[in-house]
């Protein structure tokens, strides 16, 4: 499914939509126009767990989530 993450210039919001060919995209929050389009990570989860391309939030480690910090 094509969704993608877009930025406001209007309300300075970020949010997520499905778009479908041609479509026109505009904020759910404010109704505004003028959006970006953001670089979104890519993510999966298999048997083995969750996997994310943004990499670990742990300063100490590698991991995707980390129980010795909570990230």
């Amino acid at each position: 499914m094509p969704i993608f993450e877009y930025h406001c210039m209007k309300c300075d919001k970020d949010f997520e939509v499905l778009v479908l060919g041609n479509q026109k995209v505009s904020c759910p929050a404010c109704n505004g126009s003028k959006v970006k389009k953001l670089l979104s990570a890519f993510s999966h989860k298999s048997d083995a767990g969750f996997s994310s391309s943004k990499g670990s939030a742990c300063t100490s480690c590698n991991a995707a989530s980390c129980s010795t910090c909570g990230h």
